[in-house]
């Protein structure tokens, strides 16, 4: 058996164009600390706050191929370290995305990683350790990373449950950086840049966005996240009416429950 001609294929996963990100505090710093030095970091933040924006724009800084990885119940080591195929009547070694990674020194990103299942996760132990080191059962090999390979994961702590939590000896192998939502001035700025949408406008989306987070516990799992907010300026800037926009965008995204979605619809109603 051999492996695949297939499998790496960096260029890629490499990102030209800088991607736009506005710094909220000493993240940018501490990354690239963490990166010389070999340590695995661990990013956690309510959903839309841009910690997949920030992965994307370290990437870009350090000029290291991205791979991602979305993590799900289903998701088994295999899935992360590779399997092998039949091909043509050939059996081939498909490296999966964290071997992948791991060969050509880029950067793996597990978002999510408390989807995965707890037997799929340890597989990053050894990864995540002074170890720097991946193993391959089904070859019979031990994949050592390279200096410049990184390994990154992220999880929302809002969503965490005794069923959904990272093990202490998985979360105590990383450095973390906590993200939340930007302030309002930065979240304008934001919204401007990305969309071109009008600076009162824009106000009145983060204004309308801090009166959803404060229902947070109160019918809301979360408010309205950046992302959202994003969205909903990306159609009043096509044309929408912006209380149309908000209902489509950010209203209908956060609940199903319809007393819930009336309240918040009338809050957008009294800004626009």
């Amino acid at each position: 058996m051999r492996h695949s001609l297939e499998v790496i294929q960096p260029e890629a996963n490499f990102i030209r164009d800088e991607p736009y990100y506005e710094a909220v505090g000493d993240e940018i710093q501490v990354f690239t600390a963490a990166y010389a030095n070999g340590l695995p970091v661990l990013l956690k933040g309510p959903t839309g706050c841009g910690k997949t924006r920030f992965m994307e724009h370290m990437a870009w800084r350090l000029q290291r191929p991205l791979i991602t990885v979305s993590c799900h119940d289903d998701l088994t080591s295999s899935d992360l370290v590779g399997r092998y195929l039949v091909k043509g009547g050939e059996t081939l070694w498909v490296d999966g995305p964290l071997a992948r990674a791991v060969r050509c020194g880029g950067i793996c990103y597990l978002d999510e990683i408390v989807e995965a299942r707890k037997d799929t996760t340890v597989v990053i132990h050894p990864l995540a350790d002074d170890r720097r080191v991946l193993p391959m059962e089904k070859l019979g090999e031990l994949l050592e990373a390279p200096d410049d390979f990184c390994l990154a994961i992220s999880y929302n702590p809002g969503y965490q449950s005794v069923l959904k939590d990272l093990k202490p000896s998985t979360r105590q192998r990383f450095v973390a950086l906590e993200f939340d939502y930007p302030d309002a001035e930065l979240e304008r700025r934001i919204l401007e840049t990305e969309t071109g949408i009008d600076p009162g406008q824009a106000r009145q989306l983060v204004k309308f966005a801090h009166m959803t987070r404060n229902l947070r516990g109160q019918g809301l799992d979360e408010g309205a996240s950046t992302r959202l907010l994003v969205h909903a300026a990306k159609l009043m800037v096509a044309g929408v009416a912006p209380v149309v926009a908000c209902r489509s965008a950010i209203a209908q995204a956060l609940t199903d429950d319809g007393d819930m979605l009336t309240a918040i619809n009338e809050l957008s109603a009294s800004l626009f």
